[in-house]
């Protein structure tokens, strides 16, 4: 998963201003749009469109010509990006004073790409917690760089638990031997996505250089683990890449939810984005695993994993140095431009 852009500032939230229907004006549809398109993404695809209704009513799609194929023939990482960029619209409906009210999957069978449709009601002003977290949309990162080996305090993680609970998802500390045979998982499961050529073209194409607005730049790539225990995506780099010590002991946490189809995705990308903040409230930096989920064949879609459902993230947390933003696509790449409102 990838990165973050620019949040234009929202009004006072006691202003006049804030309290007029979210997308009633083509700033307040900007400001929306800009909140929920900087969310993470896997291999910063950014698959996601958006539509408004009406002054109160957007509309969240699926952009399925961003699907990773190869990667991601379910579609479960596109629908926790698109979770990830719903709980941001959420947030900044939240900003101007209303209530986001969400209906997920409202037409599967005629409109299975239509993600959801998020609807503002009357309601009270955003709270401390709430406003803290919509300021740290633009600066949450996807972190590939070595930490250092600072714990989390138990607070922190316990803060973090509660954002994914507060999404209906659960999120668990993974220690000692279970984490290495997690790690060492992760490790085989990128290596046998790395032998595949169609993998590997596919990867290229979200990596190449003269992408400007999507994909990952060289910049956030990180470096590669020296002694190779941290199963660090290699992008297609592995020999090219420098190389550098990271924490010998990584704090990994898994993020569950009861199911496993497209309705538990995008709770699990608005679980996981909420977790994201709320890391970066505590100075917090993360990055995350899928390569053993990616692998993850259809038919196990309703197998049980054990007494809390399935994974749906595995990530990285600890204490490392600032990086740089990845590239956005702007908002009138991403919005129906039929729709943008006249004042």
């Amino acid at each position: 998963m990838t990165d973050t852009g620019v949040i234009p500032v929202p009004p006072d939230p006691g202003s006049p201003a804030a309290r007029k229907l979210p997308f009633a004006t083509p700033g307040g549809v900007s400001r929306m749009v800009n909140a929920a398109a900087a969310a993470p993404s896997v291999h910063n695809t950014q698959p996601w469109r958006f539509r408004r209704v009406d002054d109160a009513t957007m509309e969240l799609y699926a952009d399925l010509d961003r699907l990773l194929a190869v990667t991601d023939p379910m579609g479960r990482g596109l629908g926790i990006s698109c979770g990830a960029a719903l709980f941001n619209l959420r947030l900044a409906v939240r900003m101007t004073g209303h209530d986001a009210r969400v209906t997920a999957l409202p037409d599967p069978a005629a409109h299975p790409d239509l993600l959801a449709t998020v609807h503002a009601t009357p309601g009270d002003l955003p709270d401390q917690d709430e406003r803290l977290m919509y300021d740290m949309i633009p600066h949450r990162r996807t972190n590939r760089f070595p930490f250092d080996d600072r714990r989390l305090p138990g607070d922190v993680f316990a803060d973090l638990v509660r954002a994914a609970h507060a999404e209906g998802a659960t999120l668990v500390l993974v220690r000692g031997r279970t984490a290495r045979r997690v790690l060492d998982m992760i490790g085989t499961a990128d290596a046998t996505l790395a032998a595949a050529e169609s993998y590997r073209a596919e990867l290229a194409c979200w990596t190449d250089p003269s992408r400007r607005f999507d994909g990952v730049p060289e910049h956030a790539f990180g470096p590669r683990p020296r002694d190779g225990r941290l199963p660090l995506r290699d992008f297609g780099l592995a020999g090219v890449r420098s190389s550098a010590d990271f924490e010998a002991d990584p704090q990994i946490a898994a993020l569950f939810t009861r199911g496993d189809g497209p309705l538990d995705w995008l709770r699990a990308g608005q679980a996981l984005q909420r977790v994201l903040l709320a890391a970066t409230v505590h100075g917090v930096a993360a990055s995350m695993f899928s390569q053993p989920l990616d692998l993850r064949p259809a038919r196990h879609r309703d197998d049980q994993a054990g007494p809390l459902g399935h994974v749906q993230m595995l990530a990285r947390f600890g204490y490392g140095p600032p990086v740089p933003r990845v590239p956005r696509r702007s908002v009138l790449e991403v919005l129906d431009p039929v729709e943008v409102p006249h004042v």
